[in-house]
């Protein structure tokens, strides 16, 4: 039977309208081993909004994210993104989604220490089959955007921490992904820098109508999103705010 890939990229159909829920994850359960990282945990998020998860070391919020993101399959449960169920998606289909619709940005930044700046944000660009002239071209204009755009030729070695931030986060919405997932994105920076990232990010997202899940243990990083999930024991608990 062939499998219906039911996500258009950007510009190839209407985007969600604000206030449509754009992911769904419901009653995730999963276990490594003997232990249990998520107990009937469930999140939804809006086109455009912006939702962190907060929670103490060991809770559940990085193993959440990354089965929201089809990184990681739960043992139950269901993942939504626009109605479609991701965990049923093949291999393929799901490198597809999180290519085309998703936007990652990591602690460390996990650039690639052999490509510069350029090279890197316009990786995902390449992958999904644009010209390299074309995919440079719109990867300095995100760099630009971020206020670096004197580092296009340098690599990861030879920037700061907040700079290699920068540039990850342009990597995350050179695609203008519809989703992006922030794995402690300030985890690694100062406090100053910390700010300046997140307000960064933030502003970009809400141009474009990207929505952002952060995880953070951070209460002035969960204080730039529209509300705030905890979790505990691999369970979500009561969400904060109204968006």
């Amino acid at each position: 039977m062939t499998e219906v890939w039911p996500f258009a990229q950007r510009g190839e159909t209407d985007d969600p309208r604000p206030g449509d829920e754009v992911l769904e994850v419901l009653h995730l359960s999963k276990s490594f081993g003997p232990r249990r990282a998520l107990d009937d945990a469930s999140l939804s998020v809006r086109h455009g909004e912006i939702v962190a998860v907060m929670g103490p070391s060991g809770s559940g919020k990085s193993t959440l994210l990354h089965c929201a993101a089809g990184v990681v399959r739960p043992d139950s449960g269901q993942v939504l993104y626009r109605g479609a169920d991701v965990t049923r998606l093949s291999r393929d289909r799901s490198s597809e989604l999180r290519r085309t619709q998703f936007g990652f940005v990591f602690q460390f930044g996990q650039l690639v220490p052999e490509l510069d700046a350029v090279e890197n944000v316009a990786l995902p660009l390449l992958l999904n089959g644009s010209g390299r002239r074309e995919a440079k071209t719109i990867a300095r204009t995100w760099l630009d955007r971020l206020s670096i755009g004197d580092l296009a030729g340098q690599r990861p070695g030879q920037m700061s921490g907040g700079q290699a931030q920068r540039v990850a986060v342009a990597r995350a919405l050179v695609t203008c992904a519809r989703v992006v997932f922030a794995d402690e994105p300030t985890g690694s920076l100062d406090t100053a820098t910390s700010f300046a990232v997140m307000a960064e990010m933030v502003e970009l997202a809400r141009e474009h109508g990207t929505a952002i899940v952060v995880v953070t243990h951070d209460a002035q990083v969960a204080a730039y999103a529209d509300r705030v999930v905890g979790m505990r024991d691999g369970r979500t608990e009561q969400e904060r705010g109204d968006g």
